[in-house]
């Protein structure tokens, strides 16, 4: 009778000299790109995965109106891209997503973090995903609004960037998908 769970071969080397591919448990934490305004599916579909397989979700915010300046080799300094207040922006910002994650995954039983980065989303998740040496990135995809669209062509896509630019899978949760329209069939 055939096993029900999946039990992976034992490492050998094969005859031609190559190790044969011997999947390993995946340990490392989920990493989420989270946002103000974000509907809760992108971290629920995070939460699932971390809770799944049996990892923390690092949930992640990016602000992109300050980012990292490389002054020296050895020193990344915070700039400040917008008006005297920024910081405490971003101190606001990271607090009212705590408020509205603790709300959807405080009682679901899973280990979670915010962590606010600075920078271009897509490359300040990917260096975040490399340190934590995370299993997998989820991000969501934008809103049709028409803000959205427009930041959109301004800075890009930073799903289609995480996926050109990354070397752990990343998971894209659709958040406004559209509805093909179906002619109806005649009876």
């Amino acid at each position: 009778m055939a096993s029900l769970v999946n039990e992976p071969a034992r490492k050998a080397g094969s005859p031609g000299g190559e190790d044969a591919f011997v999947p390993q448990r995946i340990a490392g934490p989920v990493v989420a790109g989270v946002v103000p305004g974000q509907p809760p599916a992108v971290v629920q579909s995070a939460a699932r995965l971390a809770y799944s397989l049996n990892v923390k979700l690092i949930c992640a915010y990016v602000d992109i109106t300050s980012y990292l300046s490389n002054e020296r080799d050895d020193q990344d300094l915070l700039q400040s891209a917008g008006q005297a207040g920024t910081v405490d922006d971003a101190e606001q910002t990271s607090a009212h997503l705590r408020e509205h994650l603790q709300a959807v995954l405080g009682k679901a039983g899973i280990r979670w973090s915010l962590l606010t980065l600075v920078g271009e989303p897509a490359r300040a998740l990917a260096r975040l995903a490399d340190s934590a040496d995370a299993s997998v990135i989820v991000v969501g995809t934008r809103e049709g609004r028409v803000g959205a669209r427009l930041e959109q062509l301004l800075l890009g896509s930073v799903a289609v960037h995480l996926t050109h630019r990354q070397t752990r899978p990343v998971v894209v949760v659709p958040l406004a998908p559209q509805r093909r329209h179906r002619p109806k069939e005649d009876a």
